[in-house]
């Protein structure tokens, strides 16, 4: 199987390449490099004779249309994915997210790809009273631009389904943390933080929810839905593990070692929804999908990882990579 993927040098992508590579697959991966995409997140595996890197954008519809001839899968990961940087600055995330989608599914629908998967994410549902979890049919109500961004190009795969028979899976996943994890996002800023004797940001009150899955345990759901599924659904991907930020951040702090004292209450972002959850049973039913780590058991790979990988990590914090709204 040769396979394209999107975003490849970015978290959640690059689990996915070194995975479709185990799995012997030949991988063909389109990364432009923005500041979250990282060759050395491949390094271990960039000299394998089945992988080739392309730097390059989504949005260049003549390298996507020359690179996804002779492919049997399409795998899109690249988006702009960070919720403050969209309250920021949100032209980028609609010009990546939405028209970087379209030119992926036009590419896709012209070279008659037979699977293309469409990673999109929980937050298109925004924010669900407990004990709802939302399913796959439920409503879209974004809050911020960048779940606006996921939420359109969620559609616009939808209808390319719909419209033109594409065989288009779509994922929406939940919040992932684990290895190779760029450090603005929540669990990676904290535990490098801790491990450097810093404090942890929490945002208001730290009662908002979030359902947290293991990245290695979420590409393990993505690539059934890419290889095995039947083409054309739509899946939802959590862990049932939701967690208010507050006692995610007691978890991480028990697995770093390091006291309350670490906690800093910050000021909430604006629009910042208060809860996110999943029903999975639509994915467990089809793949026979399930997470393999509890909550805890990740956290305590993650801060080892991280421990182990300051040459990683160290760099990208020093450039600047610690942003959060709230913090000065």
């Amino acid at each position: 199987m040769r396979i394209l993927v999107t975003g490849g040098c970015g978290f959640i992508g690059s689990h996915l390449v070194r995975r479709a590579l185990a799995e012997g697959a030949e991988v063909t991966n389109l990364d432009a490099l923005t500041y979250a995409g990282n060759p050395a997140n491949l390094a271990d595996v960039a000299d394998e004779p089945g992988y080739r890197f392309v730097e390059g954008d989504i949005r260049d519809r003549e390298l996507l249309a020359r690179l996804i001839e002779g492919h049997d899968a399409v795998a899109h990961f690249a988006a702009e994915s960070h919720v403050d940087r969209s309250i920021d600055g949100s032209a980028e995330f609609i010009t990546t997210n939405v028209e970087g989608t379209h030119a992926v599914l036009e590419a896709a629908r012209r070279a008659e790809v037979p699977r293309i998967l469409h990673v999109s994410t929980d937050e298109v549902y925004g924010s669900v009273a407990a004990p709802h979890r939302s399913a796959e049919s439920d409503a879209f109500a974004p809050s911020s631009p960048y779940a606006a961004s996921k939420a359109a190009a969620d559609l616009l795969a939808q209808s390319y389904r719909t419209t033109y028979d594409l065989p288009v899976s779509i994922t929406r996943t939940s919040n992932n943390f684990g290895p190779y994890h760029y450090p603005e996002k929540m669990i990676p800023l904290f535990v490098t933080n801790l491990l450097d004797g810093e404090p942890v940001p929490v945002y208001g009150d730290g009662s908002n929810v979030r359902d947290w899955l293991y990245v290695l345990d979420n590409v393990d759901a993505q690539w059934r839905v890419l290889v095995d599924a039947e083409p054309g659904a739509t899946y939802n991907v959590g862990a049932d593990a939701a967690t208010s930020n507050l006692e995610l951040t007691h978890r991480i702090l028990a697995a770093v070692g390091a006291g309350e004292d670490m906690i800093r209450f910050v000021a909430d972002r604006p629009g910042h929804d208060l809860r996110y959850s999943v029903d999975s049973s639509a994915l467990r039913a089809a793949t026979g999908w399930a997470p393999r780590r509890s909550l805890d058991d990740a956290l305590v790979e993650t801060v080892d990882w991280y421990r182990s990988r300051e040459d990683w990590w160290r760099p990208l914090k020093q450039a600047g990579a610690t942003a959060r709204r709230g913090v000065t």
